[in-house]
């Protein structure tokens, strides 16, 4: 049988680093911000899309990861590991 969660049983492991990277931000970023930072990049995602990801209710596609990435200046690695 195949298990589509992380060890902690959300369907993302990078979930909880874009959180803590996002509220680290120079500027105070809430998650409607960068999800309008996200939409300048062309990626279709609302801030309920953020709340979302960052609890790790939902799963995450390697596009929205590429964008992410970019936007907190982070590279894939870094959001990748689950290892805190």
């Amino acid at each position: 049988m195949y298990k589509n969660k992380s060890k902690t049983g959300h369907n993302n492991i990078c979930g909880e680093k874009i959180k803590k990277l996002r509220q680290n931000l120079p500027q105070k970023t809430s998650q409607r911000q960068l999800a309008e930072m996200l939409q300048i990049l062309g990626l279709d995602v609302d801030k309920n899309a953020i709340q979302r990801i960052e609890s790790g209710q939902r799963f995450v596609t390697d596009i929205e990861l590429k964008s992410i990435s970019k936007v907190l200046n982070v590279s894939y690695d870094e959001l990748l590991d689950d290892e805190d």
